[in-house]
């Protein structure tokens, strides 16, 4: 009886155990990798002859290194194994290239222009999404030590730190991805790893007018809104291209201003000169040394800024942000999760109460209403694409109550063959209120861009 004969009869004993059919691969089973003693002793030569340093300034040449790794397992192959094909030393080649300067498995994943996201739920469950859906993939890694091998090659090179007593971490890759890593005890599964990608060349307006996430008028219009300082808030659900919106009406400042940008961890991608980035910092070993946004919104105000622009409000920085609003600093730019417009300005009010200040509720409200002036409202529908479906105009007060009337709508109209979800965003047929302030700033719309199309 042969070897492979031997193997599969074994496999099929341990089948009849566990109660699946003699030959069936369970969705938990191990899969030896029959190259993995070679792997090893590969991986072991290539740590001893190629020096990898998280230090950019001492850092190597990645083509450079590739090459000697090739070279490296091309020698130990020809020695322990010269029958292994060519295509097969390629894909060996690859996986230590990817263990050693990449992200292991991950890597191709990564790698891949159609992924936008991808999801590690433990070692042997990997998701992606592609076009907003999600797909469990056929990668799997050795272990949940592999995995926590991957994770410290992730946070290392920007100084954060992961273990028991700080199992959860918000940091981005070089390419400025944004990485979230949670580990046991909080993860049960194992070591969770979440990769928003973020493309290597930044979307453009036309991009998304390519996307159908908004119209040619809706551009021109939120162009008109940026270049006359209207404060505006860009809300909207997790994974709903919040951040994505921002940066395209980022892009929309002039050249001549003085940007200050404000994050947890740095994901915009703004192409002014003149920009000031600012990035939170976690607090250190002690639990001391933290710099959270709240802190940096304050700073920024010393800083001269023209525009503030701020990753997303989540507590009680979401006053500082407000009152940097009303004292001048015209044409701010944030984003918050909230499902509606009229959601979002319940959440400002509540993370306006996280801030520990005893404020009546009408106080807030006011703040509200004459600080921001246009909320941007994105969502991801049910077939995965993301889509503006309001920009809605802060009027004002009406006793208590902030008063708010929808510019554009999303109006959906049915689904293609495709299953995809056929509209787009229509005017409403009102005029916002801040026509005067546009004017006054030399912006001129089209007459027919606020006519009813519905």
């Amino acid at each position: 009886m042969g070897l492979l004969e031997r193997l599969q009869m074994e496999k099929d004993d341990d089948s009849k155990k566990s109660g699946a059919k003699p030959g069936a691969v369970t969705r938990d089973e191990v899969r030896e990798d029959p190259y993995k003693e070679l792997k090893k002793k590969i991986f072991d030569r290539v740590v001893e002859e190629v020096h990898i340093t998280e230090d950019p300034a001492d850092a190597k040449n990645p083509t450079d290194v590739e090459e000697t790794i090739r070279n490296i397992v091309n020698e130990v192959i020809e020695k322990e194994a010269p029958y292994i094909t060519r295509n097969e030393r390629g894909g060996i080649a690859q996986s230590i290239i990817n263990e050693t300067i990449g992200f292991g498995p991950i890597t191709q994943l990564l790698n891949n222009p159609d992924v936008s996201e991808v999801m590690v739920n433990g070692w042997n469950m990997v998701y992606v999404e592609k076009k907003g859906r999600l797909t469990l993939t056929d990668v799997k890694f050795t272990d949940n030590e592999h995995v926590m091998h991957i994770v410290e090659r992730i946070v290392a090179p920007i100084g954060r730190r992961i273990d028991e007593s700080s199992p959860m971490v918000d940091a981005r890759l070089p390419n400025g991805s944004r990485v979230n890593i949670i580990i046991p005890p909080l993860a049960l599964n194992g070591p969770v790893i979440t990769i928003r990608k973020f493309s290597e060349k930044p979307y453009t307006v036309n991009d998304l007018i390519r996307f159908g996430t908004f119209t040619p008028e809706v551009a021109q219009f939120l162009k008109a809104c940026v270049e006359a300082r209207l404060n505006i808030v860009v809300s909207g659900g997790t994974g709903s291209g919040k951040t994505t919106t921002l940066n395209v009406i980022s892009s929309f400042i002039p050249e001549d201003e003085r940007i200050v940008t404000i994050e947890d961890a740095a994901e915009l991608q703004l192409k002014q000169e003149h920009i000031v980035r600012l990035e939170t910092r976690p607090p250190n070993v002690e639990g001391k040394g933290a710099v959270t946004i709240r802190d940096l919104v304050r700073n920024s105000l010393r800083m001269r800024p023209d525009r503030i622009v701020v990753g997303e409000v989540r507590s009680g920085e979401a006053l500082d942000m407000l009152q940097a609003m009303n004292t001048g600093h015209d044409g701010s730019l944030t984003t918050g999760h909230a499902n509606t417009p009229r959601d979002m300005l319940a959440r400002l009010e509540t993370m306006v109460l996280m801030s520990g200040m005893d404020l009546p509720i009408r106080a807030i409200r006011e703040q509200i209403a004459s600080a921001v002036d246009l909320i941007v409202q994105q969502s991801r529908l049910k077939d995965g694409t993301r889509r503006l479906t309001y920009l809605t105009e802060v009027v004002g007060m009406e006793g208590d109550v902030v008063t708010l009337q929808d510019i554009f709508v999303f109006k959906e109209e049915g689904r293609d063959n495709m299953g995809h979800v056929t509209g787009g965003i229509v005017p409403t047929g009102i005029k916002p209120k801040f026509m005067d302030k546009l004017l006054k700033t030399g912006v001129v719309l089209p007459a027919d861009l606020f006519t009813a199309k519905f």
